[in-house]
């Protein structure tokens, strides 16, 4: 995807109620605005996905980021957007052999070797592809909330349940996190739905633009709807806030990849609950309150 996020969640099992984002986090438009989420990072101004991008969008005071998780030949679980390692990393230099150089071909120490920065700076120069482990790391470090997209699930059959479960390793499904700090999404509702019947505490979200008729059955798994904003009006995003979502509340909507202030204030208006963009510090001036 990209572009990507938040949603709505009760407890279950907790017995405790929730609604969308009820404290305002760092990086959202004032108090009343879109929430606004650093896609894949702050990835105008880094390289996406990796530990420097969350920095970056750490240190402009964004408190939501969304990245992208996949699985390594030997099972581990890392954040990388594209099937191939190829266009965000110097893996044709270091495996010139291995074309077409896909994530699930190669080890987690294998991909640890390439260089996942300098193709967007030199500056950048040996920054490494993160575990999804070493990026929970450092956004509890920051104390940042995540979106995260669960990337071709079909290519990692079991992913979800061990995202999941590494999730728990880091703290991540506590009450706390559960109430206002993860919301996990993908682009197939056949692994939305494999979360929320997993963890049905989990705020989900499903990546793309239903019909407006078709909300009702998303909505017994989705909390959210995640769409193109050029997909977006202020009628559908109206129906879609008509609908219940699966933890009693209607279900919300976040436009991705919105990288202009004109398209922010734009989606702003139709009412959207939440922007992804790779430039959040020009989407929360464009819809901050004044």
């Amino acid at each position: 995807m990209y572009a990507r996020v938040v949603v709505v969640a009760t407890l279950a099992v907790l017995g405790l109620g929730v609604g969308l984002l009820p404290t305002p986090p760092a990086g959202a438009a004032g108090g009343d605005g879109p929430v606004v989420v650093a896609h894949r990072g702050a990835s105008a101004y880094a390289p996406e996905n990796t530990l420097a991008a969350v920095d970056r969008a750490a240190a402009m005071g964004i408190g939501w980021v969304e990245n992208d998780v996949q699985r390594t030949k030997d099972g581990r679980l890392v954040v990388m957007h594209d099937d191939t390692l190829e266009r965000t990393t110097d893996v044709k230099r270091v495996f010139p052999h291995r074309a077409p150089w896909r994530v699930k071909d190669f080890t987690a120490a294998e991909i640890a070797r390439l260089d996942a920065g300098r193709w967007f700076g030199t500056r950048y120069a040996g920054t490494r592809v993160p575990t999804l482990r070493q990026y929970m790391e450092r956004l509890s470090r920051h104390h940042q909330k995540l979106v995260l997209e669960i990337k071709s699930p079909e290519l990692y059959p079991g992913i979800e349940r061990e995202t999941l479960e590494l999730l728990a390793d880091e703290g991540w499904l506590d009450a706390e996190h559960l109430r206002n700090r993860l919301v996990v999404q993908s682009f197939s509702a056949a692994s939305v739905r494999r979360v929320h019947a997993l963890r049905p505490g989990i705020r989900t979200a499903f990546l793309g633009t239903p019909k407006a008729s078709e909300l009702p059955a998303y909505a017994r798994f989705a909390d959210q709807i995640n769409a193109a904003y050029t997909k977006l009006s202020a009628r559908y995003v109206s129906a879609l806030h008509a609908v219940g979502g699966p933890h009693g509340k209607p279900l919300k909507v976040c436009a991705w990849t919105v990288n202009t202030a004109s398209d922010a204030r734009r989606v702003a208006g139709f009412g959207v609950d939440g922007i992804i963009t790779n430039a959040p510090d020009v989407v929360r001036a464009a819809v901050s309150s004044p």
